[in-house]
């Protein structure tokens, strides 16, 4: 099993910027990836971003030249740095491991609030 534990949410006005963490024990593999998914009121959840055990990394469209993912594999940890933050990036922030595209753990997720 895995266990994972975001942080870093809270309100911050338009444009400016957040940090999450999210950290991961149990049983953590090397070859596992990570990310970052987002579900907004009334909306499905959605991926925000994804780092793979190599490093690869992909983006939502919607936030590609303004959130950066990264890990620190010796602390099985991923982050997401968000800037320029926007109103329609309000959501619920939920932090992801995938094992062999088969097996999926979530944290209990952090909610992030864009507003003036």
């Amino acid at each position: 099993q895995v266990q994972l534990v975001e942080s870093g949410g809270g309100l911050v006005q338009p444009g400016g910027s957040l940090r999450l963490s999210c950290a991961a024990s149990g049983s953590i593999f090397s070859s596992d990836d990570m990310g970052w998914y987002r579900q907004a009121p009334g909306k499905q959840r959605e991926l925000v971003a994804r780092i793979s055990s190599g490093g690869s990394t992909n983006y939502a469209d919607s936030v590609k030249g303004r959130f950066t993912i990264s890990r620190d594999g010796a602390k099985n940890t991923v982050y997401l740095q968000m800037n320029s933050l926007k109103a329609e990036d309000t959501a619920v922030y939920y932090c992801n491991v995938e094992r062999f595209r088969t097996y999926y753990f979530w944290g209990q997720g952090t909610q992030v609030t864009v507003s003036s």
